[in-house]
């Protein structure tokens, strides 16, 4: 009998996520492409997104996305695997947005009812409009910003040229 109760939450699981990723796919911004190193781990996939404006545009970013066993009450682990030159992206990958954070105390991070679409959707505006200057987890980029917006944009680039192509 616990076999089947134990059943019953990954079911349950697996059809959230098999939804989720199938709406996901249909409502992609354009910059986006989501592709699957194994089709049948939908838990785990990779992000592209291709900025069309901005510092970033011309340039490929892949994240790598793992969905734990705890979603959706807890968010998706998120890393950039393209070293880029980006305030609120350090050169290790690790990525500062709001919603990717378990606990807030704005309101702004992970709740029960984010989807795997607005995971995309954010990253997707870490080009665009979520960039901030203000609020850097890589504070030496957004000195540089700061100081010289010309030569921050030439350092991003350059390493647009260097890892994002």
């Amino acid at each position: 009998m616990s076999d089947v109760s134990c059943l019953f939450p990954i079911s349950t699981f697996l059809c959230q996520e098999a939804f989720e990723v199938a709406e996901l796919e249909v409502n992609l911004p354009c910059t986006c492409k989501v592709s699957f190193t194994d089709p049948n781990k939908l838990h785990h996939f990779h992000l592209t997104v291709s900025p069309d404006e901005g510092y970033y545009q011309g340039g490929k970013f892949q994240f790598e996305i793992e969905v734990p066993d705890a979603y959706n009450m807890v968010p998706p682990r998120v890393k950039c695997l393209t070293r880029i030159w980006h305030p609120n992206i350090t050169e290790t990958g690790e990525i500062c947005l709001s919603l990717l954070r378990e606990h807030s105390i704005d309101g702004t991070g992970w709740a029960p009812t984010r989807t795997l679409q607005d995971v995309v959707w954010g990253l997707n505006s870490l080009f665009t409009d979520l960039l901030n200057f203000d609020d850097p987890l890589n504070i030496e980029a957004a000195e540089h910003h700061l100081r010289d917006k010309e030569d921050f944009r030439n350092k991003v680039e350059d390493y647009i040229n260097h890892y994002a192509r």
